[in-house]
């Protein structure tokens, strides 16, 4: 009966006297902690207002506050374990293997923080411009450490692993696209008034940009048509509407005009063998 006593005194011995050993230090490594997490969140703010002053983009920018803010709380970690009395050198080393066995399995992972550091500090594309990459288009709506992601036209969002970025061959937009529409007309057309027409159809849309100026011009001789090629700049917005709007405003346009859109034309021609009796 006496035994289970013995031990639950042992233990509470045991616990009081690790309380009176430990416990300032745990207090006083707790509000260490408390205190960094106020000064990061304290630094972050201050940080944040001075960095809105300079031209970065966004993920410049939060990159900026979360390594200030994890740098301050690493500091205030690594002094609660000091007061602690926690050897830090062995931790260190075990961190450091670890960290070479994480770095093995996370490959794929490291290899997009990588990428997306080159892509936040080497701009080869900003938030809000259209670009084309990797067989996906659309506008960038955020760049991150992992990963870039574009809205689509369609209104779905293709979200890109940065590693697939760097590297490729990419077309940037920017925020204006430039409509290609080719139309035929027949040969003994006034290029001139069709020319003009055209123009005058351009001026009288919004959506299309006066700078830079839309191109309007005969693109090549075809067989049974001269082929006029009609490039106005929209912006990536405008893109897709001014595309459908243009191919039939110039069918009507034509057809008020008396502007003939020839058929594809083929002369084929027999000759007829005569046979000799």
């Amino acid at each position: 009966m006496d035994a289970p006593l013995d031990a639950i005194e042992q233990v509470r011995a045991t616990l009081i006297d690790l309380a009176l050993r430990f416990g300032p230090k745990f207090l006083v490594a707790m509000a260490i902690l408390t205190a960094g997490f106020f000064a990061s969140s304290a630094l972050q703010s201050w940080l944040g207002r001075g960095l809105q002053r300079l031209e970065l983009e966004p993920p410049v920018r939060e990159l900026l506050l979360r390594v200030a803010r994890l740098f301050v709380m690493l500091l205030f970690v690594v002094m609660a374990m000091q007061n602690l009395g926690i050897e830090l050198l062995p931790l260190i080393a075990g961190l450091g293997v670890a960290g070479a066995g994480i770095a093995l399995a996370m490959q794929g992972l490291l290899g997009n923080v990588v990428a997306g550091l080159s892509i936040i500090f080497t701009k080869p594309f900003r938030v809000g411009e259209y670009i084309s990459i990797v067989g996906e288009e659309g506008r960038v709506e955020t760049i991150t450490i992992f990963s870039t992601t574009l809205s689509h036209p369609d209104r779905s969002v293709v979200v890109i692993p940065n590693r697939k970025v760097v590297g490729e061959i990419l077309h940037n937009y920017g925020s204006t696209r430039q409509v290609s529409v080719v139309v035929g007309v027949a040969y003994d057309t006034n290029l001139e008034h069709a020319l003009a027409s055209i123009r005058k159809l351009l001026d009288a849309d919004p959506r299309v940009l006066r700078e830079p100026a839309a191109g309007v011009g005969v693109k090549s001789l075809g067989d049974s048509a001269i082929q006029l090629q009609i490039s106005p700049w929209v912006s990536v917005a405008d893109y897709g509407a001014v595309t459908g709007w243009l191919n039939g405003a110039v069918v009507e346009l034509f057809r008020n005009e008396n502007i003939s859109i020839p058929f594809p034309q083929r002369e084929v021609r027999q000759l007829a063998l005569v046979a000799r009796g």
